[in-house]
């Protein structure tokens, strides 16, 4: 039977992840980014335009992209208005439609568009067709709405196993069902277009939600939309004091109205703009305006900039953490009134919480985080990546589906990389950082010069590019049959047990002989030595990448200035004079980038060495054919 996906189909991002060898993977695009933007844009000819490709044309063709498609699932006309900037259709009391093209849609069509390509992605990924899925839905979709997202799912091609609600996913995610037998968990989820607070208990192993609150129109757009209005108000000119127009989700548009330079729109949250300012500016604004905010989550100041802004000089507009917290702070204090909502209708007090969870990419901010603290009393668990933890608990309900997780545990991860030293000083990475455990990896290395009889496998831990910057766990010899340069073949395989015990296996593949050491808990590490080692890590970052492009330059320079010379007194007789000079001159250029220990030189002078040999590489190979 085909694996089961765990998928996360949200309002503004979306994941697909499967289980692997016990623990839960999400899956890359073809581009290596597991966040897929839930957009789709349909355009005059040809297929739609899915994901991130997508997300970059509601400045261009706003009506026909399609965005926060997902508030609109399973709903009906006259229900609830939004501000978006493309049609919506349908007779009052029947479902909601989005018009484009000329063609109706229902909001499920949209949601499977994206479905499509996640599993399409995941296909790609796993090498066989994929067809079965969890999907997660907030856990306040009703019926109607829960049948659409299965409908959705359907669409695309899957069989819906089971349709998993997003607090209780994220709980599992975060391993709460580990907590004493009786437990209730509050999960605060403030994404890019909604806010809900939900209230869990948990009791021998099943999850019932108590209370759910929020509001689906509340969220990280809003602040995104808020910030762009004060960014485009600081750029205006004496003759323009106006904001431009913005939706929730910061996209230039009047959801019901005329667009044209002098018109004033009214959208339904209240604000009054000029629509004056022209749409891909506007755009390019709300892109930097949004890294900014994403750069101050971590740092008291950050710069928006906007290179040569529609033709005019280039804008660059500072911007203070606090400057932004005072923008966003009317918007994030709403979530407050809901979270005492949710509480009074579970009938829980803060102290009644066992764990605060946070969910959503919003609750990166400080001052979210600040407010929730405030809110319930204690600071929220933030051990998972906020982005991705419905997802990851949408991928353990499909292992738990399909028999690959027995018992729902919660799983530890490697709080650093591990791996061995390899030719050159380097550090390769066989288990990166925040695996999680149980986990068994390998790799196949090969012996570095010719005539060797061992291999030292020295274990390694930590986020560095060079082995000497990291931590030695452990090391031991490996012996082997004696072999030609690259012919040993060894096998390195990590295996770290449900304990955070490493054991280290090496296996010489022509022999057999083989060696394995158990080294010291890979998992019981100080936070503050994980801390120290990581902010190293992004201090040194461009010094370790510099390091490791110019050691690996010169392994290979290494190997192909003796095949050159070799070379040269094998064939040289049959090159021209000019071809000698050429050969002796990019020779030349290497050993200098080397001495100099010039990483992107030795790169361009290694190629241009290549080159320069392609035609004594030819002759020898000639010769090899002709048996001279």
């Amino acid at each position: 039977m085909s694996a089961i996906v765990g998928i996360d189909l949200g309002t503004t991002n979306s994941l697909i992840g499967v289980m692997e060898a016990g623990f839960p993977i999400l899956l890359a695009d073809g581009n290596g980014g597991r966040l897929t933007p839930s957009v789709v844009h349909f355009p005059a000819e040809g297929a739609p335009l899915i994901g991130r490709t997508a997300a970059r044309m509601p400045a261009i063709d706003p009506e026909n992209t399609i965005y926060s498609a997902k508030r609109f699932i399973g709903r009906r006309v006259g229900e609830e208005a939004d501000d978006v900037a493309y049609r919506l259709a349908g007779e009052r009391g029947e479902p909601v439609l989005i018009r484009t093209r000329g063609v109706n849609r229902a909001p499920e069509e949209i949601a499977a568009e994206v479905l499509k390509k996640l599993r399409a992605d995941a296909e790609r990924a796993l090498g066989e067709p994929v067809t079965r899925a969890v999907i997660t839905v907030p856990a306040y979709f009703n019926d109607a709405q829960r049948n659409a997202t299965k409908r959705a799912g359907e669409l695309a091609g899957f069989t819906v196993e089971r349709i998993v609600n997003e607090p209780t996913a994220a709980a599992l995610a975060y391993g709460l069902d580990r907590l004493k037998e009786r437990s209730k968990i509050a999960v605060f989820d403030l994404g890019g277009g909604t806010f809900d607070i939900s209230i869990l208990e948990l009791s021998k192993g099943v999850f019932h939600v108590l209370s759910t609150n929020g509001n689906t129109r509340l969220g990280g757009d809003d602040i995104d939309a808020a910030l762009v209005a004060h960014l485009a108000e600081r750029t205006a000119g004496p003759e323009d004091h106006a904001s431009p127009a913005v939706t929730a989700s910061g996209h230039p548009a009047c959801s019901t109205g005329a667009t044209d330079e002098t018109s004033v729109c009214h959208d339904t949250r209240g604000r009054v703009s000029s629509a004056r300012h022209d749409a891909a500016l506007l755009a390019r604004l709300r892109e930097a305006a949004v890294e900014a905010k994403h750069r101050l989550s971590d740092s008291a100041s950050a710069t928006v900039e906007l290179p040569f802004a529609a033709g005019r000089e280039s804008i660059s507009l500072p911007i203070t953490r606090a400057e932004l917290e005072r923008i966003a702070a009317p918007i994030v204090e709403r979530t407050r009134a809901h979270c005492r909502r949710a509480m009074a209708d579970a009938k829980v007090t803060p102290a009644d919480l066992d764990e605060i969870i946070l969910v959503g990419g919003q609750t990166r901010m400080p001052l979210v985080r600040r407010l929730v603290a405030e809110i319930f009393g204690k600071p929220a668990n933030t051990s998972q990546n906020p982005d991705e933890a419905v997802a990851i608990g949408a991928v353990i309900q499909a292992g738990i589906l399909s028999g690959a997780v027995q018992n729902v545990v919660l799983l530890d991860i490697t709080p650093l990389s591990l791996g061995i030293e390899t030719f050159g000083g380097l550090m390769s990475v066989i288990i990166p950082r925040n695996s999680t455990i149980p986990i068994k990896r390998g790799e196949m290395f090969t012996n570095a010069v010719s005539g060797q009889r061992s291999m030292l496998v020295r274990v390694l831990q930590g986020e560095r590019e060079m082995a000497r910057d990291n931590w030695e766990l452990g090391k031991f010899d490996l012996e082997f049959e004696p072999a030609p340069k690259s012919h040993a073949r060894v096998g390195v395989q990590f295996e770290i047990d449900a304990n955070g015990i490493l054991r280290v296996l090496a296996r010489d593949t022509k022999t057999g002989r083989e060696r394995t050491v158990e080294m010291t808990s890979a998992v019981d590490v100080s936070d503050e030595a994980v801390e120290k080692m990581l902010v190293d890590s992004l201090e040194h970052a461009f010094e370790d990448m510099n390091d490791r492009a110019f050691t690996e330059a010169k392994l290979k320079a290494g190997e192909m200035l003796p095949a050159v010379r070799i070379a040269l007194d094998q064939a040289g007789g049959e090159l021209s004079a000019e071809e000698k000079q050429a050969i002796a001159a990019r020779v030349s250029e290497v050993e200098s980038a080397i001495a100099a220990r010039a990483a992107q030189p030795l790169k361009k002078a290694v190629a241009a060495l290549d080159e320069a040999t392609q035609r004594l590489a030819a002759i020898l190979v000639e010769r090899a054919v002709q048996g001279r």
